[in-house]
């Protein structure tokens, strides 16, 4: 008898909400080695809808200062990848919420990519963002595996890239499409200028299979909601690590922030 799978998490997220998701990204480690876990929990608890947890690399060329910062800070706690796995055994026993890991490829190959999509899968990882991974190279070698172990490869647009190319990822697409908001690096603090509406606008007429959540540069109410009038939902990141490197409470730090972006969107 033909085994069925459960639903994939990332999959029911965006068919049940169809409008208006939050995804927050921090980076495990940070502030405190022992803070990953209790970070997401809180999340979960405060209404994000998913969740982005970022592996510690020495070199995180997409990311502004504030990102570089917290992978700065979190290797110098003694964070590694290994480590992050571990922290994330209990995840499934806390929290059913969509949990995403995003990081560079060096760190997994030294892992070995196998078994670190086995390990992710035992703990309930629904997905990957691996953003110097290139396309072709995802589809020759590692597609098969992900795939193996139910974990969605998540990939990046930019305004830069062209509606063919656009259209090909949305083939090969299993969720969501994360479109970066410019081409410069994660934190910026502006508002969304009209040329950012205007790639927007292109990419919600490409009538793609898949939907896109939009990143870098969503950092408060403004900005996530404009963002949401355009895409099915947005991710913010830069501005969730400046508020846990305050180290207030954690959990009511956590909840005030979410509160603060989604209080309009329930």
């Amino acid at each position: 008898m033909e085994e069925i799978m459960p639903t994939h998490r990332i999959s029911r997220l965006l068919n049940q909400v169809p409008q208006g998701i939050l995804s927050v990204y921090f980076t495990a480690g940070y502030p405190n080695l022992e803070d990953t876990l209790p970070i997401a929990c809180s999340l979960a608890a405060a209404g994000v809808d998913l969740i982005e947890i970022g592996i510690p690399y020495s070199d995180p060329v997409a990311d502004g200062p504030t990102i570089q910062g917290s992978n700065h800070i979190a290797l110098q706690n003694g964070m590694n990848l290994k480590l992050l796995l571990d922290q994330l055994e209990s995840l499934r026993l806390k929290t059913d919420i969509p949990v995403i890991l995003m990081g560079y490829l060096n760190p997994i190959l030294q892992y070995g990519v196998e078994q670190f999509c086995k390990e992710c899968q035992i703990r309930g990882v629904d997905g990957l963002i691996i953003p110097d991974l290139p396309m072709q190279e995802y589809l020759d070698h590692y597609q098969q595996v992900f795939q193996r172990y139910h974990l969605h490869n998540i990939f990046l647009v930019t305004p830069q890239t062209t509606p063919e190319r656009i259209q090909w990822i949305d083939r090969h697409s299993q969720s969501f499409i994360y479109a970066v908001s410019d081409a410069s690096i994660t934190g910026s603090t502006r508002d969304l200028s009209s040329a950012q509406k205007t790639y927007f606008e292109k990419l919600r007429n490409l009538e793609l299979n898949h939907p896109f959540l939009i990143g870098f540069g969503i950092h408060d109410y403004q900005t996530f909601s404009e963002a949401c009038q355009f895409a099915q939902g947005a991710i913010i990141g830069s501005a969730f690590i400046k508020i846990l490197s305050k180290g207030h409470k954690l959990t009511e730090t956590v909840n005030n922030f979410v509160k603060s972006i989604k209080s309009s969107q329930t």
